[in-house]
């Protein structure tokens, strides 16, 4: 029985070593991967910059843009199936998005995943700030999103994320109607 816990402490202590040394390893590989698909988020929502500055306001990280009044910012909210994670780009001074994109997600496959269409994604692109509300028909003014068929809880998550955002950008740079 003493030879059994022995040699399963050794291959316990071999595993975690082994882990940890992978690890070390792998964790700065990871974290470019991450720095770099961040990158490609933050200027894939922002139209015109081509580089961008991480700043901090109200506690918040924003990505401004190289072309004045470009903001972007990464937000996440809980879905139909788990969280929802979006970049969105806008100014903040003149009230408007410019672009969103979904980074993550664990919709339902067909139904709440088309959230990452552009058919929905760009219902997003000029609209002004504010508290935007789901309908099932087609809208009759901008601050109306018509939902997805079949996933009306996805597109209201991502509607209150963009809602959240939007405030929280507007709190932070003063601007927006």
């Amino acid at each position: 029985m003493k030879k059994l816990i022995l040699t399963l402490t050794i291959i316990g202590l071999i595993s975690a070593l082994a882990l940890a040394y992978i690890y070390q390893i792998t964790a700065p590989l990871i974290e470019g991967e991450e720095a770099l698909a961040r990158k490609k988020a933050v200027l894939d929502v922002l139209p015109e910059s081509d580089s961008y500055t991480e700043v901090v306001k109200n506690g918040i990280i924003f990505y401004e843009g190289n072309v004045e009044g470009e903001v972007a910012m990464s937000v996440s909210g809980g879905g139909f199936n788990g969280e929802i994670k979006l970049m969105i780009g806008a100014n903040p001074f003149e009230g408007k998005i410019y672009k969103i994109t979904v980074l993550n997600h664990s919709e339902t496959p067909g139904l709440g995943s088309k959230i990452t269409d552009d058919e929905f994604t760009s219902i997003f692109a000029g609209k002004p700030f504010g508290k935007y509300q789901v309908v099932k028909r087609p809208v009759s003014n901008p601050m109306e999103v018509e939902a997805i068929s079949g996933a009306t809880i996805s597109s209201q998550a991502v509607t209150d994320i963009i809602s959240d955002a939007v405030n929280r950008m507007r709190l932070a740079y003063g601007g927006g109607a």
